[in-house]
């Protein structure tokens, strides 16, 4: 038996398990290794000395205390066991506030003048003023987007203005609403609108 061997099995060997012939190799071995030896005889000595300590007894409760001091099984949300009782709204739930927050971004973002509608040809935009001159005739809906819209002239439609102003002339004649948005929940409600009326027309 080689040196390697032996060491992996003196324990085992104080233990007990040791196969009948492997120990009485490990035997002949110790008497003809005196390191192999001396290591048994430490070994011998530790194990005697941990059996002759008598086991300490725990405090009374410290088992409780153990148990208590551990973490409790988490309780999932309330809202967890909704969204799937309700799949179908959840869905729609977390598209509506996608496209909230992302409307809600848009607004925080774009910033630059934007006019819309079907007929501009007559309309004069000079820096951030949008005007409609007087005598001139503006067919469909107006759209002015962080401007000032001023009508002298008519708007054979609606006429919306976002995060600006409009000055309306004595001259001017709109034929639609005049509505100003100048609120984030105001345009989003907007860009809804105008998204599903988009879609209404597209089919």
């Amino acid at each position: 038996m080689k040196c390697n061997v032996a060491v992996a099995s003196m324990h085992d060997y104080l233990d007990g398990d040791l196969p009948r012939e492997t120990a009485l190799s490990l035997r002949e071995h110790l008497s003809a290794c005196p390191e192999c030896r001396t290591r048994f005889e430490q070994l011998e000595r530790t194990e005697a000395l941990l059996l002759a300590v008598p086991a300490a007894e725990a405090p009374a409760g410290l088992e409780d205390r153990i148990l208590q001091s551990l973490p409790g099984k988490r309780r999932p949300a309330a809202w967890t066991g909704w969204v799937r009782r309700h799949p179908a709204a959840s869905a729609a739930a977390f598209f509506l506030i996608v496209m909230l927050t992302s409307f809600v971004a848009m607004w925080n973002q774009d910033r630059q003048l934007s006019v819309a509608g079907p007929d501009l040809d007559d309309v004069v935009i000079e820096g951030h003023t949008v005007t409609v001159p007087a005598g001139k005739e503006v067919s469909g809906d107006l759209t002015v987007a962080n401007g000032t819209a001023m009508v002298l002239g008519d708007v054979k439609g609606n006429l919306t203005v976002i995060d600006g102003q409009v000055t309306l002339a004595s001259t001017a004649h709109i034929a639609g609403h005049v509505k100003t948005i100048d609120r984030a929940v105001d345009w989003v409600w907007y860009k809804v609108t105008s998204w599903f009326g988009t879609i209404a027309y597209g089919s």
